[in-house]
This record gives structure tokens, C-alpha cells and sequence, in this order.
């Protein structure tokens, strides 16, 4: 079994900034981690890999200093990592980063094996858009299994898979074929400490890198800022709200001291309510009549 796993290094969402030209993310400067729901994939795959045996290689697409986050990544027990890099990826949005990332993933198919299962966080906390994850699958035509929570049963003879993913109206338990591609959800697992022997070999591994041409990319024109459609108009902070928040304070029925507040406050609030519960009883007594 061979799986990728898809990492990305983020600035520290505590030290963002952004250009204010190009309204990007400066990243220069910036104290930089892997994505945290990135490291619940990475657990994923490591333990399906404990379980089936197996490799893993791990994939990430950044500036040259993106290898600290791989080498982190070999220490928790990744087989071997490849960084994406060029400066024809700069400023890439979405559209453009799953070009890149699906050239580089049939790339790892032939150099390292077919590709099994590829698994990514369900979102980045820089873009937070949970758009690549799918974005890959659909570019490399494999079925895809968003916000799982757990993979209950793998059968490599099948080639199928069954996983729980988690919905508003409760836990769907999902069952299609291999190759696809899995999103996890944050705190699905409980990450590992890596042993001291991988420690020790990501500090001496080669990380394997390639540029747009050594991934195989043949159109530049689909990669970084000129590939990205989307334009970001405006960045800026919310601005503070005018109006301070009201303390309600009661010894005796807190809820309907706080409800007594909220319509002295919004007296048409009341009567939409009033409207809404004529309309839903007459409604029932409708019903009634016609049963």
C-alpha cells in the first residue's frame, strides 16, 4: 500500500500579515508550522501503514523553507517527503495549487508507486477555504470522502474502504473503492510522538525536490498568480462594534429575564414570533382537518 499524504507549512495564525498590494499572505518573517489538520491526515495514514504495512510519502508545495516541515513530518514516522517548489507557484490560489499538487501526485504514482489513498487536512488555517482536498480528487478523477472522522475498514484485496464522516444531521458510514481520496476533521485521533529512530533518519534524509518541470507541469500559465482566478479585493480587520453588549442580570428565572430583554430590545422580534406560531397552528389544524 502506498498513500501521499499532503501537508502544508502555514504562517503562525497568531503573526499573519498581509501585502497590501497584492493582498497575499507575507510569509517572510513569520514563524511557520504544519497545518493542524494536516497532522491528524498525517496520523491516518500512519495508522493504516502500522496495520497494512506499507509507505508513505509525504507532499507539501512552498518556498525552499517548507523542508522544515517535511523533515517534521519524517520524524513521526513518513517514509519520504517531496517538496514542490518554483517560483512559478508563487500567489497560487486554489485552482492553481491543485494543478500543481495533482501534477506532482501522478508524478509520485510512477516514480514510487500507484497511489492508494491520498489524504489531506480538511482545511488550512491560512486560506480556510477546505477547497484542495477536492480539488485534487477531482483533478485526478478519484472519489473523494470529506470531513471523516474515522476509517473503519480497509480491504486491499477489494481495493474498498469504509469510513465514518461527519455530517449536521449525524455520522454518515460511507463505502467506495480505491484509489480516493480522504479530507480528516481536527481531533479524530491522538497524534504520536515520533520515535527517536526517525528523529534521527529525518535529520539525515534527502528531501526529495522538484521544480514545475521536474513535477511534469506543462502549463506555467495554470500555476501561481497567473493561473489563480480568484482576486482578493480588500483585506482588513472587522471594525468594532459601536453598541456594547447589555448585562442582564436575575436572581429568579435567568432565561426569561434574558427573553423579556431581548423583545424589550427588538419589540418587532415579538411579533414575528406571534405571526409565526398563528400561521404553524394553523397550519397543524389544517392538517388535522384534511386527515
Amino acid at each position: 500500500m502506498h498513500n501521499v499524504v499532503c501537508i502544508k507549512q502555514v504562517p503562525d495564525s497568531a503573526q499573519i500579515r498581509v501585502h497590501p498590494v497584492t493582498n497575499t499572505i507575507m510569509r517572510q518573517g513569520v514563524p511557520t508550522i504544519i497545518n493542524p489538520y494536516d497532522l491528524f491526515a498525517l496520523e491516518a495514514a500512519l495508522e493504516l501503514r502500522d496495520r497494512f504495512g506499507g509507505e508513505i510519502t509525504v507532499l507539501t508545495m512552498g518556498p525552499p523553507s517548507a523542508e522544515d516541515s517535511l523533515r517534521k513530518a519524517l520524524t513521526y514516522g513518513a517514509d519520504r517527503a517531496v517538496l514542490l517548489t518554483d517560483r512559478c507557484f508563487a500567489g497560487s490560489d486554489t485552482l492553481a495549487t491543485t494543478y500543481a499538487l495533482a501534477t506532482a501526485i501522478r508524478k509520485i504514482g510512477r516514480e514510487y508507486g500507484p497511489t492508494n489513498l491520498i489524504f489531506t487536512g480538511k482545511q488550512t488555517i491560512d486560506g480556510d477555504t477546505a477547497q484542495v482536498g477536492p480539488g485534487i480528487a477531482k483533478r485526478l478523477g478519484v472519489l473523494q470522502l470529506t470531513y471523516v472522522a474515522k476509517v473503519r475498514s480497509l480491504d486491499l484485496a477489494a481495493h474498498t474502504i469504509e469510513a465514518e464522516r461527519r455530517s449536521e444531521g449525524g455520522v454518515q458510514v460511507l463505502h467506495t473503492r480505491l484509489p480516493c481520496l480522504i479530507t480528516m476533521l481536527e481531533a479524530t485521533n491522538q497524534i504520536r510522538r515520533g520515535a527517536m529512530a526517525d528523529a534521527l533518519r529525518a535529520a539525515r534524509a534527502q528531501i526529495v525536490k522538484w521544480s514545475a518541470h521536474d513535477a511534469g507541469v506543462e502549463d506555467v500559465s495554470k500555476c501561481g498568480l497567473k493561473g489563480s482566478p480568484t482576486v482578493v479585493k480588500r483585506v482588513f480587520a472587522p471594525s468594532a462594534r459601536a453598541e456594547k453588549a447589555a448585562l442582564v442580570e436575575a436572581a429568579e428565572q435567568p432565561a426569561q429575564a434574558l427573553i423579556d430583554a431581548i423583545f424589550k430590545h427588538q419589540p418587532k422580534l415579538e411579533a414575528d414570533l406571534a405571526a409565526l406560531v398563528r400561521q404553524e397552528a394553523a397550519a397543524s389544524s389544517e392538517r388535522a382537518r384534511c386527515s
